[in-house]
């Protein structure tokens, strides 16, 4: 990643599901200085990178109904067949996963991987295994959408993590979803997982960095081309 792409992801605005956060940081970190000085610097770290965890930074995504655009900042985890979680009603038969990890510095806003309405919405109470690990697909919590994209149902599910503790969904049933559009975010450190509809062909491997609303995970047809863009 270059200097301006670094500076272009830190310096930007917070979204405002933080600001609640950042002020109880802030006060605690006056009240803790207040106590004993040192502490006040400490409570200035972690208010700090409670606003860099919040960041929102504008994304320049492909518009094109061939690519399918990553819906998490993060590390790719898992690429490969899988069933997905009951609860989307997608069938018992395996789809095409790809799972992007978000540790606690990753950007946490999430995005909609392709275009299509919301056919379904589905929450599940479980588990805070570590993100990282395949199990914490089917045993932590959990929310799942399900989009009716231009190539069939695509299954994305929200999965909180070691840390995570809260996963928001700004999306209802039967809304009409835009690629790139922020859909969710979750608290504090956690993973996406997203269920591709049959001829989709992912795009990216094991380890690589993926930025939401921005890297191309997967296309139809082994279809690779330049896109049209737009800035959200």
């Amino acid at each position: 990643m270059s200097l301006a792409d670094t500076i272009r992801n830190t310096l930007v605005p917070v979204h405002r599901e933080g600001w609640p956060f950042i002020a109880a940081f802030a006060a605690a970190a006056i009240v803790a200085g207040w106590l004993w000085e040192p502490l006040f610097y400490l409570g200035a770290v972690l208010t700090a990178w409670c606003a860099y965890f919040f960041r929102d930074p504008e994304r320049v995504t492909p518009v094109d109904d061939d690519l399918v655009i990553s819906p998490a900042d993060g590390k790719v985890s898992a690429v490969g067949p899988c069933v997905p979680p009951q609860e989307l009603g997608l069938g018992d038969s395996e789809m095409t996963r790809i799972s992007i990890f978000m540790n606690v510095f990753s950007v946490h806003i999430n995005r909609a991987p392709s275009r299509g309405s919301v056919t379904a919405l589905a929450y599940r109470p479980g588990k805070f295994l570590n993100a990282d690990l395949d199990k914490a697909s089917t045993e932590n919590e959990r929310n799942g959408l399900v989009i009716d994209s231009p190539h069939g149902a695509m299954g994305v599910v929200q999965v909180a993590g070691l840390v995570a503790r809260r996963i928001l969904c700004w999306v209802k049933e039967n809304d009409e979803i835009t690629t790139g559009q922020r859909f969710g975010l979750i608290r504090f450190g956690s993973r996406v997982d997203i269920y591709l509809p049959q001829g989709a062909v992912p795009r990216v491997a094991l380890g690589q960095t993926a930025i939401a609303g921005e890297t191309v995970i997967a296309d139809y047809a082994g279809r690779a081309e330049t896109a049209l863009t737009r800035v959200s």
